[in-house]
């Protein structure tokens, strides 16, 4: 005798895609579902949901641009994640809505986020006024997700306004973040070693605001000497209208968070109050513009069949040296079509 015939498998369930339309009331009306399916619609890399998302984004346009945006970068064990949950609990005590926009390493083996800081901040995910989308860098320069600059203006759209960009803090991050921000905070430790080797010229160039975290305990006075010698680095070096604001502060107590922000927001007001904030978006835009170029140049290069064909030689005869680079990246252009 046979047994019962058991049920077959549940067939996986393939979730209706949305319109463009849909995705544009739903973020509109601040639905979360909606907001992350955007998201990932904005991020994806497939010619349709390309496409799908420019719609999107041409859509919500006029929607965005109300918001603070903020980069956030520092070392790794500066305490980012505590830190960014500490000034956004602060934020929605104030009557903020948050969201996030945390830049995670990408896993090098299914180039997906590791999604660590969305683990590490629970009070503030568990807040219904915050939104924390941790997205893959893929490898991108400096941590920067490639789409970074849209999911921000998907989440203007949506209402929030507060935009942190957190980066991992590595290469030349600083000048990705600073052209999609509207001020950019890097936040150092003290105690660890020389306390000037964060002041270099490509963060100069870019930072408005340092916070010195971890001031508190044993820590507290190498926090406030190490805030003392970035503020004389800092006035005895030329070249920016105003000179960055230097202050400490401990995420993990809580202290002088508020400080931080209040310098953020008063970096914010002289920008609007002088018609700065307008035209800084508007050339981050062109350059923005640029960017995409670039990369799509990039993509269409490296995907071109005849490219595809002929480049495996041509870097095997690089690596053996039997021809100069030069000629092999002519032998590539040419085969692109370029002249």
């Amino acid at each position: 005798m046979t047994g019962p015939t058991p049920d077959p498998p549940n067939p996986i369930v393939r979730r209706r895609e949305l319109s463009v339309e849909e995705y544009f009331q739903g973020v509109r009306c601040g639905d979360v579902a909606t907001l992350a399916r955007a998201l990932t619609l904005v991020e994806s890399n497939l010619p349709k949901h390309e496409r799908q998302a420019e719609q999107l984004l041409s859509q919500l346009l006029p929607h965005t641009g109300h918001a603070i945006r903020v980069g956030i970068t520092g070392a790794p064990g500066a305490g980012k994640s505590t830190f960014i949950e500490s000034l956004g609990l602060f934020l929605i005590r104030q009557g903020h809505r948050l969201a996030v926009l945390a830049v995670d390493p990408s896993s090098t083996i299914s180039g997906g986020s590791i999604l660590g800081d969305k683990t590490r901040m629970t009070g503030l995910a568990a807040d219904p006024s915050a939104y924390i989308r941790p997205s893959p860098s893929a490898g991108t320069l400096g941590g920067i997700a490639r789409k970074t600059r849209e999911s921000l203006l998907v989440c203007e759209a949506a209402g929030f306004d507060v935009v942190l960009v957190e980066t991992v803090g590595v290469g030349q991050s600083e000048s990705l973040v600073a052209d999609m921000t509207d001020c950019f905070l890097a936040l150092m430790i003290p105690g660890a070693g020389d306390e000037l080797q964060g002041i270099k010229r490509g963060l100069l160039e870019h930072v408005d605001v340092i916070a010195v975290n971890k001031a508190d305990g044993a820590t507290r006075n190498a926090a406030a000497l190490a805030a003392r010698q970035f503020s004389a680095a800092l006035e005895s070096l030329a070249g920016r209208e105003r000179s960055p604001t230097v202050l400490t502060c401990s995420a993990l107590l809580h202290q002088g968070v508020d400080e931080v922000w209040r310098a953020v927001e008063q970096r914010y007001q002289h920008l609007n109050s002088t018609s700065q904030l307008d035209r800084r978006r508007r050339r981050q835009s062109l350059r923005w513009m640029g960017s995409l170029i670039d990369d799509r140049l990039r993509t269409a290069l490296r995907e071109h069949p005849r490219v595809r064909a002929l480049r495996p030689a041509l870097e095997r005869d690089v690596l053996a040296g039997t021809i100069p680079p030069e000629v092999a990246a002519r032998q590539i252009l040419d085969a692109f079509g370029l002249q």
